[in-house]
């Protein structure tokens, strides 16, 4: 089996005897091969490499299918599908299997579920369509790098493998039957996805560009861009002058590409032009053609070597360039580190090529039948799969075993530890609850089905506790609003209350306009005005949501902002009372990762949080409407100069800002009797939920005498 055999989908794809070997194209895989690690590297910049191959792609694979359509009047899915499988699972799957262990190794046990998820879509195909759902998840968008996450170009790919033969042969079976030239209809219908997909890329674009860089209907048009360019270029006649200048013209722009793109245009939209043009010059300009051409550098040995090699170079350069990252603790390599990772790339590329040609090809050399490619292929694949399925389980597993532990209050206290000194002084040491493996995720389900996303303006309510309850407390806002809900819930369910749930990510309620990543924020102005209207109609006895609003890096920089109460004074004049709490401190790194590599995993204090409460400040000073009650935490979640990212026992926060479930839920104690007070028409019962914790706790029975949390 030759090295093409691991190589892109853009190689030698279904060759024909009649189609011209051109070595330039495997000396322009190669310049976007290394471009892609390059930026990747050093940059963390668009290269445009991604563009080349999608356009290659369709450049080499619609010109053989046409001309195979045209000479045997099929293509022959199966075997075409079959001999993809080969081509690309292979691989894919080693790179795959090297990512797992790789992760089990290298990367903290909170991003273990993350990187199984991602690598199931990846050797399932479909990894652009996870990645852009991920990227949408305002509360999933910090996560760290995937190390799989380059495969959504072969999502994209791997899509475009199944549409095409299917595209070509129903266009030419139409073509034979209304008496037309097949080569004509098929460049009708390549033109007309062309048109229409490009045309979308521009509009999702500018609409949401983070999902439109995975979307394969937004990258559709390159490889049919490549398709209209191998069905045009055989009657394409350029004086030699004028491919001299393009073929240098094109490359040039090409590794240019990143350096004028950058981060600065969304993406792909017009800015993906710049890459695919570039490509579009090297290809007219053809291969030789001149001692000076660049299609004569691009044909020279050591760039066709590279070329043949660079499919598993695309493959291993992102998980080396993420695990290194990890193990040096840095941000961005410096110069010999990059030159590491590259070279330990290329070394891994190498082997893989080398495994799979004394593997594979010994296997299949007297084995033709599609079947056979297609066994082999998915053979590889399989065990990917039921690997991390395997693991998936083993976590779910721990998972469960934690869970039962912290049902004991003894062990996992979380924020109820500060009812009993006893009971902080003989807290046992052991594993955090919940498993940082599994923490976000479960957190994110709690509301997930109550929660707005940022592009939706859709209100969404949700309602707990006794629904039927003369009593209604509402609580709304942002995220910071939304991890509360885990504390609200056991009050309004143990006294009988009707919680309503309203919540949007990144979206104060408030009436001033708001931004967010710096542009105005529609979104959140519709959503706003749609739950005005709601608690207006609704008519609940009191609104819960957030009194300040904190900014890391600058603790001075807390305040209550004056949309706030301008919300409030109209929520006096419906007769609803609100309770305002002080926001909660941020961290300068994820909690659960600090947690996953044994730090110390707490923040200054000043970090975020202001000397004293502005909220306090401006209830004393009566700047606040006579319906407000106000409630500040700070003292449970901080001690006098440094906030804890554990507490209890328990995982306080999932990311940098973010309560845990659990942790929430353990607030419920101590927010409680703070929320009774501020709430005194509330029906109340019989005993509070901090009698059953320690009734459960058993014989601990010293309550601290003076309250952390404050209340005006």
């Amino acid at each position: 089996m030759s090295s093409s055999s691991v190589q892109s989908p853009v190689l030698d794809t279904l060759r024909t005897p009649v189609s011209r070997r051109r070595d330039d194209i495997e000396g322009l895989r190669a310049v976007a091969a290394v471009l892609i690690a390059v930026y990747h590297i050093w940059f963390g910049t668009v290269s445009g490499g991604v563009d080349v191959f999608l356009l290659l792609t369709g450049f080499l694979v619609t010109g053989s299918m046409v001309r195979s359509l045209e000479r045997d009047g099929r293509i022959g899915i199966g075997a075409f599908w079959s001999r993809t499988v080969r081509r690309l699972f292979p691989a894919g799957a080693v790179v795959l299997a090297a990512v797992l262990a790789g992760a089990f190794l290298f990367l903290p046990r909170s991003t273990w579920t993350a990187v199984i998820a991602d690598v199931q879509a990846a050797a399932l195909y479909h990894a652009n369509w996870h990645l852009a759902l991920g990227s949408v998840d305002y509360m999933a968008r910090d996560s760290a790098s995937s190390p799989v996450q380059h495969f959504w170009s072969l999502g994209v790919q791997g899509q475009f493998y199944l549409l095409w033969p299917l595209l070509l042969t129903l266009v030419a079976l139409v073509a034979v039957r209304s008496g037309g030239r097949v080569r004509t209809a098929a460049t009708g219908a390549v033109a007309a996805v062309f048109a229409l997909s490009f045309g979308y890329s521009l509009w999702i674009t500018a609409a949401e560009p983070t999902w439109a860089y995975f979307d394969t209907g937004a990258r559709l048009w390159e490889p049919a861009l490549g398709g209209l360019l191998a069905l045009f270029l055989p009657r394409l006649r350029l004086p030699r002058v004028v491919r001299l200048v393009a073929g240098w013209i094109g490359l040039i722009a090409l590794i240019a590409c990143g350096a004028v793109i950058g981060d600065s245009l969304p993406y792909p939209g017009f800015a993906s032009l710049w890459p695919v043009l570039a490509a579009v010059l090297v290809l007219v300009a053809g291969a030789g053609d001149g001692r000076w051409s660049a299609g004569r550098l691009l044909g020279l040995p050591p760039l066709v070597w590279l070329g043949k090699h660079s499919f598993p170079l695309f493959l291993w350069h992102w998980p080396v360039l993420v695990f290194y990252l990890e193990v040096t603790n840095r941000v961005k390599p410096s110069m010999t580190g990059g030159l590491l990772v590259l070279g330990t790339s290329l070394a891994a590329a190498l082997a893989t090529s080398w495994i799979l040609e004394g593997g594979i090809d010994r296997v299949l050399r007297d084995r033709r039948a599609p079947s056979w490619s297609l066994a082999a292929g998915v053979l590889f694949a399989v065990p990917v799969l039921v690997g991390s399925l395997a693991w998936g389980a083993g976590i779910e597993h721990e998972r469960e075993v934690r869970a039962r532990l912290s049902d004991d209050p003894t062990a996992y206290p979380g924020a109820a530890v500060h009812l009993s000194p006893e009971l902080a002084a003989n807290l046992p040491s052991l594993p955090v609850y919940p498993d940082t493996t599994t923490v976000k995720q479960d957190t994110i389900a709690q509301t997930s089905e109550c929660n707005v996303t940022i592009p939706s303006t859709e209100l969404i309510s949700c309602e707990f506790g006794d629904v039927d309850s003369e009593y209604t407390l509402v609580l709304t806002g942002s995220s910071h609003a939304r991890h509360w809900f885990q504390a609200l819930r056991p009050i309004a369910e143990h006294h009988g209350w009707r919680l309503v749930i309203m919540t949007k990510n990144a979206c104060q309620f408030s009436s001033a306009e708001q931004e967010f990543e710096g542009e105005v924020y529609e979104e959140c102005t519709a959503w706003n005005d749609q739950v005005a209207w709601e608690i207006e109609e609704m008519a609940p006895d009191a609104v819960f949501g957030m009194g300040t609003i904190t900014q890391q890096g600058d603790g001075s920089l807390e305040h209550v902002p004056a949309g706030f109460v301008q919300r409030w004074e109209w929520l006096e004049g419906l007769g609803v009372d609100v309770v305002a709490v002080r926001d909660t401190p941020r961290f300068s790194f994820d909690v659960a990762d600090c947690v996953d590599r044994g730090g110390r995993c707490a923040q200054d204090r000043a970090y975020t949080m202001a000397e004293s409460s502005p909220l306090a400040a401006a209830a004393e000073a009566g700047d606040l409407p006579g319906n407000v009650r106000t409630v500040d935490l700070t003292d449970y979640l901080c001690g006098e100069t440094e906030c804890p990212g554990v507490i209890g026992n328990q995982l306080a926060y999932y990311d940098d800002n973010h309560f845990s479930f659990a942790f929430s839920s353990s607030l419920s104690v101590l927010l409680e009797p703070l929320l009774l007070e501020a709430l005194p028409d509330a029906p109340v019962a019989d005993t509070t939920l901090a009698d059953h914790t320690f009734a459960r706790i058993g014989g601990l029975e010293e309550v601290a005498a003076e309250p952390a949390a404050t209340i005006r």
